[in-house]
């Protein structure tokens, strides 16, 4: 039996992600007490549902303080546990709150929308460390839905996941991010021109990158850096670690060492490659041609 958990802050995005889990033939259940969470899962094995999709968050109020020991209780009876966390930044959040008039759930008389924010980031800041992170306050709906799908196509096995995340600074640094590594010192490819609309995927910036020794010296002490702390990682009994290559725009370099690291880590664990701020371009491209 497979269960995926979401969770995460109000106004992250867990309803676009139970509607792609649910698509793709999950039984889904919204709003769960975490108290009812081992009743349900026992329920549902036994009507012969295979594969379920669970919403625990802050609406089930004070019950959500029980979910890390119903997630490590329930690791020991089920072939295959997921965990998605949805988080954003405050402004991300306001706006949304904002566009779509709701009310946030902890917005009680004489809070604001900002100290409800704060309130419920806090309360589940142990609870955004159970599974995997994705910040998605500049993700595109269907970049999100991507991710997703992503995440549970995935083989299930024992063991860590890795994921390597490029970004741009510009766009600030990623909250779901392990491990940040900076990379702008480096010579960047937007300054030729006929590199500039291209990518870190696209071979002429890769042949770019690739004669540059200071660009392979960086690579390498990335990859020995993560090699030499992986072990540690999975001895703390991380399921996954997000490593983030940021350079300037996230288009250039930071593509590319993200495309070379995962490379380097496919043999050894499972690796998963995301590139936001590429993803955002895209988004923006499509927009400004409509």
């Amino acid at each position: 039996m497979q269960i995926v958990l979401i969770s995460g802050l109000s106004g992250s995005g867990k309803s676009i992600a139970l509607n792609v889990l649910e698509d793709a033939g999950y039984y889904v259940v919204d709003n769960l007490p975490a108290t009812l969470l081992p009743q349900l899962v026992s329920h549902l094995r036994g009507v012969g549902y295979g594969r379920v999709a669970v919403a625990v968050d802050m609406r089930s109020g004070v019950s959500i303080a029980a979910l890390p020991v119903q997630v490590e209780a329930l690791r020991g009876i089920v072939d295959d546990l997921r965990f998605i966390f949805l988080e954003a930044r405050d402004d991300a959040l306001i706006a949304r709150f904002s566009e779509t008039r709701r009310r946030h759930p902890l917005a009680e008389e004489g809070v604001s929308l900002e100290e409800a924010i704060r309130r419920e980031r806090e309360a589940l800041d142990e609870i955004a460390e159970l599974g995997h992170r994705i910040d998605t306050s500049d993700l595109h709906p269907n970049t999100l839905r991507a991710w997703v799908k992503d995440f549970i196509h995935v083989e299930a096995s024992e063991g860590l996941t890795l994921m390597f995340q490029s970004f741009g600074f510009k766009y600030g640094i990623p909250l779901d991010a392990d491990l940040v590594f900076d990379v702008r010192c480096l010579p960047n490819p937007y300054y030729d021109l006929n590199l500039r609309p291209l990518t870190g995927k696209d071979q002429l910036v890769i042949d770019f990158l690739k004669r540059i020794p200071e660009v392979g010296r960086m690579a390498e002490d990335i990859r020995s850096f993560v090699a030499n702390w992986l072990p540690a990682y999975v001895r703390d009994n991380r399921s996954y670690l997000t490593v983030a290559i940021g350079c300037t725009g996230g288009q250039h370099r930071s593509v590319y060492l993200a495309e070379w690291l995962a490379g380097k880590f496919e043999d050894k664990v499972r690796v998963i490659v995301r590139h936001r701020s590429a993803a955002r371009r895209a988004v923006d491209q499509t927009a400004s041609r409509q």
